[in-house]
């Protein structure tokens, strides 16, 4: 299974492009990633590459700062560079469906000094429950 969720928060504004011939919305960014190593905090910077209507929304509403939790696959690939190396990349793609979740932007929370704001009712979903999925409220069940 090749399946990966990160949070974290983007390290630049998302760029938009579109591939030549097809015209396919893609959308490269950058995540930073907190852990936590024997104590010390520690930062990860992961590619991510979303693509489509996600891709278009993405660089229309998300700034550096703002906090994303991503959902996707981890993909390798390699090129030949101008200089003749051949280059290989590691990269999170984004599922076409719920890829990309925004959770905030930096410093907009809802009360003072607090980092994170409330999720955002965007493009990628109300915060609704589907009519299909039914939530479980059983005090019976350990979390």
């Amino acid at each position: 299974m090749n399946k990966v969720v990160l949070i974290g928060r983007l390290t630049a504004d998302p760029e938009l492009r579109f591939t030549p011939g097809s015209g396919a919305s893609v959308t490269t960014l950058t995540l930073a990633i907190d852990k936590f190593v024997k104590g010390e905090k520690q930062v990860d910077f992961v590619p991510v590459v979303v693509w489509g209507k996600q891709a278009e929304s993405t660089a229309n509403y998300m700034t550096k700062g703002s906090q994303v939790a991503i959902s996707g696959r981890i993909q390798t690939r390699s090129y030949d560079a101008k200089d003749g190396t051949k280059k290989y990349v590691t990269e999170v793609v984004a599922d076409q469906f719920g890829g990309a979740e925004f959770l905030g932007s930096k410093g907009k929370g809802n009360s003072e000094n607090n980092e994170y704001s409330q999720p955002v009712n965007d493009a990628f979903g109300s915060g609704e429950f589907e009519e299909d999925i039914t939530p479980v409220n059983d005090p019976d069940m350990p979390f």
